[in-house]
């Protein structure tokens, strides 16, 4: 069963019992108050027609009481104390007459209704004793029911039929109401469905502020994440296979040349060492490749311990300085302050070894790389400038994207995957911290890393 018609029945349903409990309720209260209105009406007659014989017991007055209500629907009977009738305004039926022959008397001068159930009597009954100067005796009126019955009996068609169509009209209602309801639910499946089938390009509209809304919105995230995540991963693929390529070619091609029996010794261990630099790449691009899934599926853990920056610079320094003193390059590391931080020391090495390896390749010859260590209340800033070749202003965006690189015939000179800045990224989030990065070309790149002190910061 469709939604749009669990919902249609259900509302219906649910509104239909609250509206023939309220049918129910107001016909009952109608016809009870009908009926107290006819008996306090026949009582309140009775007991007037009593005050006016015992201020005045003529025959007159009681041919005068006769005619009036000759005139009205109900009939009055008058009786002596014995209840022999004296006058009557209509003819008196054998049942009425046993009705009076019955009657229980309430105490002069109070009146009492003898019948009230217009469902099974005949006439509504109440009686009035009164006590004139000559005479003494009771005042019947009787009410026939028949039109009572007869208007209870219109009233109910009535009620029966404001039911029938209350109902018709809450099934059109909610009908309309649950495809209102339910349209942007089916159009959210139909989207889903695609999106199962590998289709992101889904269109959902503005469904409002409420649940709904907020669902709708979740579901056009979750397809434009998917198709930026489809269009990232075939973009990714291409970049490995080409990363790969290369070097296997080199690997390939100068394997077959080194296999020749006439070249030179000397010529055999050049091709050699090519070989052996294309696979060293090879091993770095799949390394960092398994570095960036275990980033991914949170396989990879970070222990972080009390660790002090100043021996950590120092062994840093110690590691890295051949390298640079290699390239002509000067290295100064500054630690204006004296603390201890809560970090993994393995990935922080990780992080400073990849960005100095980064500013020593494009950095040129007499040119100076520094390291700054500052902190504030909650946060240690490391702050690692070179006077490199820098980066383009519309590239900065783009320079942590996996397999990205600026330049690929420069980045491929200095032998660059695109990876290490990725694999810079994701640790320094994993250590709850943050990376920033401003460039001038042809000035340098300045590189700053907020990285949390206390545990939990």
């Amino acid at each position: 069963m469709k939604i749009s018609t669990k919902l249609t029945v259900y509302f219906t349903i649910a509104v239909f019992i609250l509206v023939v409990f309220i049918l129910i309720f107001l016909h009952e209260s109608i016809v009870n108050s009908r009926i107290d209105e006819e008996i306090n009406s026949i009582q309140s007659r009775g007991e007037s027609h009593r005050d006016i014989l015992e201020d005045n017991y003529t025959q007159q007055t009681l041919q005068h009481i006769a005619l009036m209500e000759s005139r009205t629907s109900a009939i009055v009977v008058v009786t002596d104390k014995q209840k022999n009738m004296i006058i009557a305004s209509d003819k008196v039926s054998a049942e009425m007459e046993g009705v009076i022959e019955k009657a229980v008397v309430a105490s002069y001068p109070n009146s009492n209704m003898l019948k009230k159930d217009y469902r099974n009597d005949d006439y509504i009954v109440s009686v009035s004793s009164f006590r004139a100067s000559s005479q003494e005796g009771y005042i019947f009126m009787f009410k026939p029911t028949g039109p009572l019955r007869k208007l209870i009996k219109e009233l109910n068609s009535h009620f029966l039929i404001a039911g029938w169509l209350s109902l018709a009209l809450m099934i059109i209602i909610h009908f309309i109401l649950s495809k209102i309801l339910t349209r942007p639910l089916i159009k959210m499946k139909a989207a889903t469905e695609s999106i199962n089938r590998g289709d992101y390009d889904v269109m959902l509209p503005q469904a409002g502020n409420d649940e709904i809304g907020q669902l709708s919105q979740a579901i056009q995230k979750l397809s434009d994440d998917l198709k930026t995540i489809k269009a990232e991963r075939a973009e990714f693929l291409a970049s490995i296979s080409h990363e790969l390529r290369t070097p296997l070619t080199y690997v390939q091609g100068y394997t077959t040349i080194a296999k020749r029996i006439e070249i030179g010794e000397q010529e055999r261990k050049e091709y050699l060492h090519i070989i052996e630099e294309e696979t060293g790449t090879i091993v770095q691009l799949v390394e960092n490749l398994f570095e960036l899934a275990k980033l991914d599926e949170n396989t990879f853990t970070i222990y972080k311990e009390a660790l002090e920056i100043g021996p950590f610079l120092n062994r840093l320094y110690t590691k890295v300085k051949p390298a640079f003193i290699n390239q002509s390059i000067q290295l100064h590391f500054y630690c204006t302050v004296d603390m201890v931080i809560h970090a993994d020391p393995i990935r922080l090495e990780q992080i400073f070894l990849n960005l100095l390896d980064n500013a020593k390749k494009y950095s040129k010859k007499g040119t100076t790389v520094t390291l700054t260590v500052t902190s504030d209340s909650t946060n240690a800033i490391f702050t690692l400038e070179d006077e490199g070749i820098g980066i383009p202003e519309d590239e900065i965006p783009k320079i942590f994207t996996r397999l990205y690189r600026v330049e690929k015939s420069r980045s491929r000179e200095h032998g660059g995957s695109g990876l290490g800045l990725s694999i810079v990224k994701e640790l320094v989030e994993a250590h709850r911290g943050d990376i920033q990065l401003k460039s001038t070309i042809g000035k340098g790149t300045i590189i700053q890393l907020i990285i949390p002190i206390k545990e939990g910061s």
